[in-house]
């Protein structure tokens, strides 16, 4: 395991590399020029120096190897230099947003914290719901605990975040008035009223995204019951006089985890994909809205860096998932 984990590792350099080279060509392919709101009392030659300030004046791959550099080598030495007081990186250019003017990761850093608290939070939430939901489910098929389930999975999974979100706004905000409408980003815990707040602010969007991810966990759970408690081994379990619970949660539920797994560990990086939309109705200042921002003005060092970040969470959470088929199962080896 520990030799395929390196192996794996090594192998995801040159997957990552041809991921970001593939983002920054459709980037370069995408409409649009940064220069265009820019006022138009501002002369021409004043918008020339603008662009090759930005570095739009140099040829494609060079652009592309300054990203490259920058994000690998630069951005890596001004974190080190951050925890530890040392200045590797002084006086080195870094990623630098055509919109902020400032650095790419650092407006990276200031909004990740409010995405990681609604999307965390939902995602744990979905778990502890749908992995209970889907196991008693397959255990009662067919009863109305079942239907009742899968009806709301349908549902559940078929309404997108931008219905469902204003949907509860309507009804737990406006006429209950029960929730605020807007999260405010500006609100720092540091009381209990605060915390409360803070609690209260949270409840919708993370019902929201965490419907849709409870809707599917809960069918994968169901569906990988199922085709366990109909094996053999669960036969013979019980023939030698193992009590049912120990029968389901033991045997049954170890081998059914491991598909489950895999809709686990990569639903991770698509909860940020919808935590963009779901960051747009609440107003919640994070990476999804930062993300719009920037395409919206093709501010293409923001959406490229942002874009590389997504996939790198999708080749980490690929060997996660991985990993944990071993730990769960151990007749799957990779030699």
């Amino acid at each position: 395991m520990l030799t395929f984990t390196i192996r794996r590792l090594i192998l995801s350099v040159p997957t990552l590399l041809f991921i970001s080279l593939v983002i920054f060509m459709l980037l370069e392919l995408a409409p649009g020029d940064p220069m265009a709101q820019v006022p138009l009392t501002v002369p021409p030659e004043v918008k020339e120096k603008m662009r090759e300030a930005l570095g739009l004046g140099q040829p494609a791959h060079i652009r592309f190897w300054k990203w490259l550099v920058q994000f690998f080598w630069i951005e890596p030495q001004v974190l080190i230099d951050h925890y530890f007081g040392t200045t590797f990186s002084a006086g080195d250019l870094r990623v630098i947003s055509w919109q902020t003017r400032s650095p790419v990761m650092d407006i990276v850093i200031q909004r990740m914290p409010q995405t990681l608290w609604v999307v965390g939070t939902a995602y744990v939430v979905a778990i502890l719901i749908a992995l209970p939901i889907g196991i008693y489910s397959a255990y009662r098929q067919y009863s109305w605990f079942d239907q009742m389930g899968t009806f709301v999975s349908m549902v559940g999974f078929s309404v997108p975040p931008f219905f469902s979100g204003v949907l509860v706004i309507v009804i737990f905000s406006v006429q209950l008035g029960w929730f605020p409408s807007i999260y405010d980003t500006t609100l720092v815990v540091d009381s209990w009223d605060s915390f409360v707040k803070q609690l209260q602010q949270m409840i919708m969007p993370v019902m929201v995204l965490a419907l849709q991810i409870t809707a599917q966990l809960s069918r994968f759970m169901r569906a990988s019951m199922l085709d366990n408690l109909n094996q053999d081994y669960v036969r013979t379990a019980r023939a030698k006089g193992l009590s049912e619970y120990v029968v389901v949660m033991v045997h049954v539920l170890r081998n059914s985890m491991i598909p489950v797994v895999t809709v686990i560990a990569l639903g991770i990086p698509s909860i940020f994909g919808g935590a963009i939309i779901t960051e747009q109705v609440f107003k919640v200042n994070g990476i999804g809205q930062l993300l719009i921002g920037a395409i919206q003005a093709n501010d293409l060092p923001m959406v490229q860096t942002l874009t590389f970040i997504f996939a790198v969470l999708i080749v980490l959470f690929n060997l996660i998932a991985d990993v944990l088929y071993g730990i769960l199962d151990p007749r799957i080896r990779y030699d």
